[in-house]
């Protein structure tokens, strides 16, 4: 029997059209495994019917026939419990549940989390957003389970990508923007590091600096501080995925200050929008560009002369990226982190673990 899959993600939001809200990274995977897996459910409060999709709470799951993809992967146990005590299951099956790891593990630091991820990755199949997070997740599953369930851990990957059709013309502006690229001021990001080196930049050169955060972070401390620079632009999230890419196209630079990402969605779209970026030399970073990267900074005074250069000699230093690539920075971004690769990968995983899917 053909499986119908199913997607649990528990931060999701449906606004009252129907549509999956936000344009977070979450968001953004569960409206592309929706368009993937087309007749799929979301996992939520309900049942509801939305545009193209329906809502079903996880105890109303045919466990018979479905395949779960939860992106909360921690909790995948007690997802598959939740299927096997619904009844719905005919004798001789089991729930089917399968994990995506589309985050950086380090955000796991508490033993009992790691063990729970570790024991979620050892007993399920596992997707991974990037080699470097499969990687991550072989070693914890290595680490924090027993040797008979790490043989038996199932792990593949593939980068995640970004649908190339949302890109827009380049719109230079009159001001040099950088673009402050994340979400969250969360300590991960760093973000006084960014502000830090941006300010005294500024001191020196004319920009404005643009920040879209999500609502919790809008509100916050590090926020009202952000926002007392008057060369500095706070507000909310876009409105709609057109809006999103629009502001990508007149972004001149980026400074990523993260100390770890699992891949870096919201980098790489902006490098395919045209915006220089300004990364720490991490793995992470390393792990998305071409290997002679110009732009990879060691300390803070590394970061603030490259991205001085790229808001004043933007020319000069996109003709180096260029160099890096080979050829050009954008075909090379565009052959590399195109979705297309991602929508295959999945499928072809889900049908090898699971069977055939629509």
């Amino acid at each position: 029997m053909t499986p119908r899959i199913a997607i649990r993600y528990r931060d999701v939001l449906v606004d009252p059209d129907g549509h999956v809200a936000g344009h977070d990274a979450g968001a953004t995977l569960v409206r592309r495994l929706l368009r993937v897996f087309p007749g799929s459910v979301l996992v939520g409060d309900g049942p509801r019917r939305c545009d193209g999709f329906d809502v079903l709470p996880l105890e109303f799951l045919d466990a018979s026939d479905t395949v779960v993809i939860n992106m909360d992967v921690v909790d995948s146990a007690a997802v598959w419990r939740t299927l096997a005590r619904s009844g719905t299951a005919r004798p001789g099956t089991e729930p089917r549940v399968m994990n995506f790891v589309w985050w950086t593990t380090s955000q796991f630091t508490h033993p009992v989390d790691r063990a729970c991820l570790g024991l979620a990755c050892a007993l399920f199949p596992t997707f991974a957003n990037s080699e470097r997070t499969a990687t991550e997740v072989r070693e914890i599953v290595g680490q924090w389970t027993v040797q008979q369930l790490a043989e038996q851990a199932r792990i593949g990957w593939v980068n995640l990508g970004i649908r190339l059709e949302h890109v827009h013309p380049r719109h230079e502006p009159d001001v040099p923007v950088v673009l402050y690229p994340a979400i969250w001021l969360s300590d991960r990001k760093q973000p006084q590091a960014f502000v830090d080196v941006v300010e005294r930049v500024h001191k020196r050169v004319p920009l404005r600096v643009e920040a879209r955060l999500v609502e919790s972070h809008l509100v916050s401390e590090a926020a009202m501080r952000l926002s007392r620079h008057d060369w500095v632009w706070l507000g909310p999230l876009t409105a709609s995925r057109d809006d999103y890419w629009e502001a990508l196209a007149h972004t001149t630079a980026f400074l990523a200050t993260a100390t770890d990402e699992s891949y870096g969605l919201e980098y790489v779209e902006a490098l395919v929008a045209g915006a220089v970026g300004v990364f720490p030399d991490r793995p992470w970073a390393r792990a998305i560009l071409p290997a002679t990267y110009p732009l990879l900074y060691r300390t803070t005074a590394e970061a603030e002369a490259m991205l001085e250069r790229a808001l004043t000699d933007t020319a000069t230093v996109r003709r180096e990226l260029d160099d890096a690539a080979g050829g050009s920075f954008q075909e090379w971004l565009r052959a590399r982190h195109d979705d297309d690769a991602f929508d295959h990968a999945i499928v072809e995983h889900v049908h090898r673990w699971f069977g055939q899917v629509p």
